[in-house]
């Protein structure tokens, strides 16, 4: 079974089947082409957008791309993965990251959303979506991939996420239940992904290093690194 909460108003069951006539489209590389082609649209008129707003002296390029370049480099997942690493090393921080995520991530100075952490475990595993538009912690985990925005993923995400999780390469065992939280504009969500084993002699900088956005948004587990680099 899996469960969709419906914007922060308590949750309804979904069967976690496929329905007919959407399956799996292929796997993930059939999956990224149709992405591919709504980026190119968005890329477009991103592109007028700016164009236009330069032209009016609005705003200048210099100023595109600091913005770009700081969510990028700067933001990016990079704050998210620092919340999630002092939760896996930080017990006490870690229940109250699960019982008050905008307090939680404020003590880290991340502050301007209203969050609710989702954590996964051995029996759970957790997912996040915005049926309705694309509503993210961009301060968390930077700009949202294309493939988030997209009406697919929305979709399907709900109806068949075990399906979803596999074009992405995530194989969950029968026996474990897949949540899927729908933010909203009043309320986003963010996963706490399991820590992966062997990790216990990593710091928590270290530790930030092997948690990506993918992993944060549930479509994706945090893998530990190789043996050699540890």
């Amino acid at each position: 079974m899996s469960e969709h909460a419906g914007h922060g108003h308590g949750s309804r069951e979904h069967e976690d089947h496929g329905h007919a006539g959407h399956g799996e489209h292929g796997g993930h590389g059939e999956h990224g082409h149709h992405h591919r082609e709504a980026e190119s649209l968005l890329s477009l008129r991103v592109r007028a957008l700016e164009s236009l707003l330069v032209e009016k002296r609005l705003v200048s390029s210099e100023a595109v791309d600091r913005i770009v370049s700081a969510y990028e480099e700067d933001i990016g997942p990079h704050n998210g993965a620092k919340v999630v690493a002092r939760a896996w090393v930080d017990p006490a921080y870690k229940e109250r990251l699960l019982a008050d995520g905008t307090a939680a991530i404020e003590e880290l100075g991340f502050g301007g959303v209203d969050l609710r952490v989702v954590e996964n475990t051995p029996r759970v595993h957790n997912i996040v979506v915005c049926t309705l538009c694309s509503c993210y912690p961009h301060a968390l985990i930077g700009l949202p991939p294309v493939w988030y925005k997209s009406f697919e993923y929305r979709s399907r995400a709900v109806r068949e996420p075990r399906v979803v999780l596999r074009e992405f390469g995530v194989e969950l065992p029968e026996d474990v239940e897949v949540r899927v939280w729908d933010s909203s504009a009043e309320l986003r969500y963010l996963v706490l992904p399991q820590r992966p084993a062997g990790t216990e002699g990593l710091s928590e900088a270290d530790l930030a290093e092997l948690v990506t956005r993918d992993a944060m948004i549930g479509v994706a587990q945090a893998q530990a690194p190789s043996s050699a680099a540890l």
